[in-house]
């Protein structure tokens, strides 16, 4: 079974959230903790959140996916801005309790000219002052397209940090076809040696959600631009191929192109339409 679902807005609750996601034939959605530029988190109402895990449970949803603020940079050269990454993911690994057995993503920062050796160790600091084995949650490093400092442009940098961690069963990964694609990943025509170059540095067993996106400038262009499905330099050929490619079925894959609702209701008819059961 395909498990897809798109990005959307938990302003108006998670049960409004959920019964949106239904009706545009999604089976799994992303949504931002807080306001992806900051600030504090709407409270919870326990009801609503009730609510939307009979919606869950009653169509079948895959794991969610939850995704920190852009703002949360867990290598800063800046304690202030150290201080709001730990107390954000603290606080939101801890109201994702609620939500028991899904996934919390974020980018793993820049290094903003420390070095992405510094960077790393920065991270993986900050993620052992989180990480337990009484967390219900798995933690996503984000793959990032290596635009100016980020942390996280390659396989290579996201397995440094797993390796300097504590408690790494709770840590997994999120790929990004547009961030690996302007990365320097070929995708569109060596998805399977992209695959496996995963494998050996990361292991595809940490491979827990697909942020499916297409990319408007293309490959090793370190953009970060996401495009509609099929409009950008992936296309869909190489979208159907990563979706029903083997190694990547069941994961939950997730969209972030500029789109509406009805935009997203439309990919996902497509896609659901071009899936291999």
């Amino acid at each position: 079974m395909l498990t897809v679902g798109c990005h959307m807005s938990v302003s108006r609750g998670f049960a409004a959230m959920g019964k949106q996601a239904v009706e545009i034939g999604a089976n799994t959605l992303q949504f931002f903790t807080r306001n992806p530029r900051g600030g504090k988190a709407r409270a919870l109402d326990e009801k609503d959140i009730a609510h939307f895990l009979d919606i869950a449970r009653e169509n079948n949803f895959g794991p969610l996916v939850a995704h920190a603020p852009y703002t949360l940079n867990a290598c800063s050269d800046k304690p202030e801005v150290l201080d709001f990454a730990y107390r954000a993911m603290k606080e939101d690994l801890e109201r994702m309790e609620y939500l028991p057995g899904n996934y919390y993503n974020f980018h793993p920062g820049s290094h903003v000219g420390q070095g992405s050796e510094i960077g790393i160790q920065k991270i993986a600091g900050l993620l052992n002052e989180l990480l337990s084995e009484e967390l219900k949650t798995m933690i996503l490093l984000e793959t990032m397209a290596g635009k100016g400092s980020e942390v996280g442009r390659s396989f290579e940098e996201l397995a440094a940090i797993i390796s300097q961690t504590k408690c790494q069963e709770r840590l997994g990964v999120c790929l990004d076809t547009c961030h690996v694609f302007d990365g320097g990943y070929d995708i569109k025509e060596n998805l399977e040696t992209v695959l496996e170059e995963f494998d050996r540095i990361i292991g595809l067993n940490r491979l827990k959600a697909v942020h499916l996106n297409d990319s408007m400038y293309g490959f090793k262009s370190h953009k970060d631009r996401h495009a509609r499905l099929g409009e950008g330099q992936l296309g869909w050929k190489a979208i159907f191929e990563i979706m029903n490619h083997p190694k990547l079925k069941g994961l939950p894959f997730c969209l972030e192109t500029p789109n509406e609702l009805p935009g997203y209701a439309e990919e996902i008819r497509i896609l659901r339409e071009n899936y291999k059961e």
